[in-house]
């Protein structure tokens, strides 16, 4: 069963689990969500989480929804939040990463690159260190841009790579990768009104090193880049 936490008639957000294709295909969400929910419920992808990611997203339940959302994402109204548990600790416990991004489709993989050429995209993106225990950091990340692995590529090239990832250099660890889409905040398409769904990760490892930041967070008001300053809550 999917974990919803939030459905009207126009969206659906959801916990989508690790392993589980955000595109609608056999086994991926929307088919997933159309056999949880009515029968036969229009269910389109308006944004993507990599497979092996899990955390908050959003469906459409309609054209004219996806359109609305589509057009928030594309004009940068669309706010999404992550949290990541790196290797290591950076330099600065708050800063920006700007890339040139290079997206090998064949190999499946993305790379930063020192140069623009075809098929290379600028990337960016804000973090800030929440806490590190043993040499390692659980990060809050505010994307800037929205590109292919972009989070992990650009940690894995400064030598921060995601506890879990192996597919960017961290084969030793056994645990799933530690990324997380924690928050979302648009406007719903139907009342305009903003919305934001926050939802935190499981309590397990290595999430679970740091009990204390969901403490002491979990009500917490933060500004978050390009936003007014808003308390985060969970909307059921």
């Amino acid at each position: 069963m999917i974990h919803l936490i939030y459905d009207d008639k126009n969206i659906v957000v959801c916990i989508k689990p690790s392993g589980a294709l955000s595109t609608d295909e056999p086994g991926g969400m929307p088919d997933l969500l159309r056999q949880q929910l009515v029968p036969n419920t229009e269910i389109k992808t308006v944004h993507r989480l990599d497979r092996v990611v899990s955390g908050l997203m959003v469906f459409a339940k309609n054209s004219e929804a996806a359109s609305i959302i589509s057009k928030q994402i594309q004009d940068d109204s669309f706010h999404k939040t992550y949290l990541a548990v790196i290797h290591g600790r950076p330099e600065q416990d708050k800063g920006r990463f700007d890339d040139l991004l290079f997206r090998d489709k064949t190999k499946n993989m993305t790379y930063v690159v020192k140069r623009m050429r075809k098929g290379v995209r600028d990337a960016a993106l804000e973090y800030e260190v929440l806490d590190t225990k043993d040499n390692l950091s659980l990060v809050l990340i505010h994307l800037l841009t929205g590109r292919t692995h972009q989070i992990r590529a650009q940690f894995s090239s400064r030598k921060l790579i995601l506890v879990g990832d192996k597919k960017y250099g961290a084969a030793s660890d056994s645990c799933p990768i530690a990324l997380w889409s924690f928050e979302l905040a648009f406007l719903n398409p139907d009342s305009k009104n903003q919305q934001i769904f926050k939802e935190l990760p499981p309590n397990i490892y290595p999430w679970s090193l740091f009990p204390d930041w969901v403490t002491e967070r979990e009500e917490e008001e933060y500004e978050l880049p390009e936003r007014k300053t808003f308390r985060t809550i969970n909307i059921q």
